[in-house]
């Protein structure tokens, strides 16, 4: 199916909930340079999605943004095609993406990209989810199949949500983009929550007092599953994802993930300032991104960027784009770059590890059908042992199906790490077997599995961020490091930005919505301006600025 119209709710978080779709989607556009700055070169650091998204509104503001990479145009966007069948991909990083994603799909529709329902767990989509907890296992298509002790759990979480976080009130302001409640709210759950983890939330909330109701809450979780790895992270990080629904509702992008930054880096708007028809990213650069950066530093008002290669180009800003920990051992750079307050948000930066496993079968056997029980041989499947989340992807009866085999976070992760992808393998299926004693997997696996581990990546060293409890304040200084304006010249120039940066780590949106901070933020530092019927993030900031605890006290 092709992308929908836009979803009843958006990604309007509440930290900061400037409206990004409508601003992208105005007809005036999104600024204006002076004449004198057409074609300034710009640094833009890392070609993923978050790269991808500034380098693009950057060329059509008609300035000329010059990518790094390290390795491949689309970051954690990462779509690996197996030998043999190009057109049947494993997805690395991000699969899924939220309909209320609506900058993300502002892209997704530019270039035309078609997307599916993706298989989660329960999904009304999903043919049948089989649960195996504690040796227990229970197939069912919806959530009301499955045995009471399950129904409580939903209902426990649901209450707590509804007792503690205000959730019908705040998911209606989402929806209305009510602003003015949307901030009242919040910015009192901000002071109540920063320092109590997802865990602690539970633990003390009257509905959850079984501890029993909390380990089926951790495996069964709700929308993508199982959430006890993210228990020991702080409840804000869950409130902004149930608030926006960025758990629900979700999609697939057919043909994978990885088409849309590098469909942005081939498309060619119609609409460029200063350069040519027929302009792109990719013939601005010949085709070829520059070599990893190595080293940054302030040159005068401006930057001087070294690459792997020993190229050093002088820029009149930079927007960096990847992972922060990557600015204290994988670039040089002198301490002059950032603030020392924001260097100590950098360094208390923490990142959730994942791990992947994918193979690539003869055909979708899973769908054939349990004579004995009349349910399909294998579900997707949500279990305490090892594999954790098992999802089934396929495209008809007589093409190549595609299993991830395990999708695990944190300590699950670890668990992979020094397995390399044939002894993972050997160990998933061992594992599966237990749960699926009748079914021949490795009969149908075709070739050899393919598999990630994102927090030995050395250019990611993590999959996502997500802060722990009393780590909003590091937050904030990151999100809103991209004003800069009032700012000795010697600290302006250089923005961070990137789903790290946003206040939905591990989204794509939160990606997209920092990269156009980061866009209004260059606008604003080589003397350029936001159409008056169009403000930026920037100009708007005053009125939705991200509430700030105090530091003493």
């Amino acid at each position: 199916m092709t992308s929908v119209s836009p979803a009843p709710t958006t990604m309007l978080v509440p930290d900061f909930p400037f409206s990004y779709d409508g601003w992208l989607r105005h007809p005036d556009g999104l600024g204006s340079l002076p004449p004198e700055r057409a074609g300034t070169p710009v640094a833009v650091v890392g070609g993923g999605m978050a790269g991808m998204t500034a380098a693009y509104e950057l060329m059509r503001l008609g300035l000329r943004p010059v990518v790094y990479e390290a390795e491949q145009l689309g970051g954690r966007m990462r779509s690996v095609p197996f030998p043999g069948q190009p057109d049947r991909v494993a997805e690395m990083g991000a699969m899924r993406f939220p309909l209320s994603a609506r900058s993300l799909f502002h892209y997704i529709d530019l270039l035309g990209l078609r997307t599916s329902p993706f298989p989660n767990p329960l999904a009304a989509n999903t043919p049948s989810t089989l649960i195996d907890l504690g040796g227990v296992r229970h197939t069912a298509q919806g959530v009301e199949q499955l045995p009471d002790v399950y129904q409580e759990v939903a209902a426990a979480w649901e209450k707590a949500l509804q007792e503690r976080a205000e959730l019908a009130t705040m998911r209606d302001a989402v929806r209305r983009r009510d602003v003015e409640t949307l901030k009242q709210i919040w910015n009192r759950l901000v002071r109540e929550f920063d320092d109590q983890s997802f865990y602690g939330f539970l633990a003390t909330s009257s509905a959850f007092q079984s501890f029993r109701h909390r380990e089926i809450f951790g495996q069964v979780g709700f929308g993508t599953g199982g959430w006890d790895t993210d228990f020991p992270n702080s409840l804000l990080e869950i409130l902004r994802v149930v608030y926006t629904e960025a758990d629900d509702n979700q999609v697939a992008i057919d043909g994978g993930s990885q088409q849309v930054p590098r469909g942005l880096w081939e498309h060619r708007p119609r609409d460029c300032a200063h350069w040519p028809a027929g302009t792109s990213l990719a013939s601005l650069h010949g085709g070829t991104a520059r070599s990893r950066v190595r080293a940054v530093a302030r040159d005068g008002d401006g930057f001087l960027v070294t690459d792997a290669d020993g190229h050093r180009e002088r820029f009149a800003a930079v927007v960096y784009t990847p992972h922060v920990w990557t600015l204290l051992n994988r670039v040089t750079c002198e301490p002059a770059l950032l603030t020392a307050p924001l260097w100590t948000a950098v360094e208390r930066t923490h990142y959730m590890g994942a791990s992947k496993l994918f193979v690539l079968t003869d055909r979708p056997f899973w769908n054939d059908t349990d004579p004995r029980t009349g349910l399909p041989v294998m579900s997707m499947t949500l279990t305490d042992r090892m594999p954790r989340g098992v999802y089934l992807f396929d495209d008809g009866p007589d093409r190549p199906g595609v299993m991830c085999l395990s999708y695990t976070w944190n300590d699950d992760s670890l668990k992979m790490a020094t397995l390399s992808a044939a002894e993972r393998l050997d160990v998933l299926l061992e594992k599966l077997g237990v749960i699926y004693p009748g079914v021949d997997i490795r009969s149908h696996v075709i070739g050899d599995p393919l598999g990630i581990t994102w927090e030995s990546e050395p250019h990611f060293m993590g999959a996502f961020k997500s802060n722990l409890p009393g780590q909003y304040r590091y937050q904030r200084r990151l999100f809103t490091q991209f004003m800069q304006r009032g700012l000795p010249q010697g600290q302006r120039g250089f923005f961070l930005c990137g789903d790290d940066v946003s206040w939905t780590a591990g989204f794509a949106e939160g990606a997209v919505t920092t990269a156009l901070n980061a866009v209004w933020g260059v606008l604003d530092h080589l003397g350029g301006a936001t159409p008056p019927g169009n403000p930026g993030p920037g100009d708007l900031f005053d009125a939705l600025a991200p509430v700030d605890l105090p530091y003493d006290g």
